[in-house]
C-alpha cells in the first residue's frame, strides 16, 4: 500500500528485511478505492446480518437497553415507563436499537474488514498481527460499551434525574436513545485508543518514549474528550469516563514498547547477519 509506504518513509520507520515484500504489490488510486468500496460492502453485509440477528430478540435488548432507566427513575420515585409522540416511534426505536446492536455484534467481521483493508500495505512479517488484531479490537470495542451500559450510562442517569429532582420525569424513547447510543457508541470508539497508537507506532510515528514524554498533553486530550462524550457537566461522571482511558493510554505505552523492543532486535539480528 504506497500511503503506508510514504508514511514508513516520511516517519524514518525501519525498512523491510532483505527479502520481506508486502503482502500486496504496488496499488493505484483506483486500486484503492476499488479495495475500499469492497471491504465497506462486506462489512456493510456483515452489519445487516447482525441486525437482522438483533431484532428478532429486540424486545429482551430493549429491556436491557431500558434497565438502567428504569432503575434510576425508581431510585428517585418518578414514572418508570418511558413514553412516545407518535404512533411510529416504538418500531422505528427498535430498528435503531437493532442496528446498534448488531454494529457490536458484528464487529468482529467489521475489524477484519479493517485488516484487510490495510494488509496490501504490511509486510509478511506484519501478518501475524491479523489474530491479536482482530481479537483486541473487538474486545476493545465491545469492552468499552459494556463498561458505558455498565457504569457510566447509569451514573449519568442518576446525575441527570437526580439532579432535577423538583420535576416529574417523562422520558421521551427518541431522547432516550440518542443519549443511550451516544455514551455506549462514543465510549466503545474511545476504547480502541491503544489500536490507534499501536498502529502509528507499526508505521514509525510515534514510540513509547515518546508518548511518556507527552503525558501531560494525553491528561489534557483525555479530559477534553471525557467532556465532550460525558453529557453531564459534573466533574466525577467525567473523571469515571477519563480515568479508563488514561489506563488505556497507559496499556497503549507497554504495548509500543514491545513492539519497539521486538523492532529493535529484528534490527539488530539484521545488522549481525550484514555483519557476518
Amino acid at each position: 500500500m504506497p500511503i503506508l509506504d510514504r508514511i514508513r518513509r516520511s516517519a524514518g520507520s525501519t525498512a523491510p528485511a532483505e527479502g520481506e515484500e508486502q503482502l500486496g504489490g504496488a496499488m493505484s488510486f483506483l486500486e484503492h478505492l476499488e479495495e475500499l468500496r469492497r471491504r465497506i460492502f462486506y462489512s456493510l453485509v456483515g452489519i445487516i446480518v447482525g441486525f437482522f440477528v438483533c431484532f428478532y430478540y429486540h424486545n429482551a435488548i430493549y429491556n436491557a437497553m431500558d434497565r438502567p432507566l428504569v432503575k434510576a427513575l425508581a431510585a428517585h420515585h418518578q414514572t418508570l415507563k418511558l413514553i412516545y409522540l407518535n404512533p411510529i416511534d416504538p418500531f422505528n426505536l427498535y430498528v435503531k436499537l437493532a442496528l446498534v446492536a448488531g454494529l457490536f455484534l458484528a464487529s468482529p467481521w467489521v475489524l477484519y474488514q479493517v485488516w484487510l483493508f490495510i494488509a496490501p500495505g504490511l509486510y509478511k512479517r506484519e501478518r501475524k498481527y491479523i489474530i491479536p488484531f482482530v481479537l483486541l479490537t473487538s474486545a476493545l470495542f465491545i469492552s468499552g460499551g459494556i463498561f458505558a451500559y455498565s457504569f457510566a450510562f447509569p451514573m449519568v442517569l442518576n446525575f441527570l434525574i437526580g439532579y432535577a429532582h423538583q420535576f416529574t420525569a417523562f422520558p421521551e424513547i427518541n431522547e432516550y436513545f440518542n443519549l443511550f447510543a451516544t455514551v455506549v457508541l462514543g465510549t466503545g470508539l474511545v476504547f480502541e485508543l491503544p489500536i490507534l497508537i499501536l498502529f502509528l507506532a507499526i508505521i514509525g510515528v510515534v514510540n513509547s518514549r515518546f508518548l511518556l514524554r507527552n503525558f501531560r498533553y494525553a491528561v489534557l486530550v483525555v479530559f477534553i474528550i471525557a467532556a465532550v462524550i460525558t453529557p453531564t457537566a459534573d466533574i466525577t461522571t467525567m473523571v469515571v469516563f477519563a480515568t479508563p482511558m488514561l489506563l488505556l493510554y497507559i496499556l497503549s505505552i507497554g504495548l509500543v514498547y514491545l513492539f519497539g523492543r521486538e523492532r529493535r532486535q529484528r534490527r539488530k539480528r539484521a545488522e549481525e547477519n550484514t555483519g557476518s
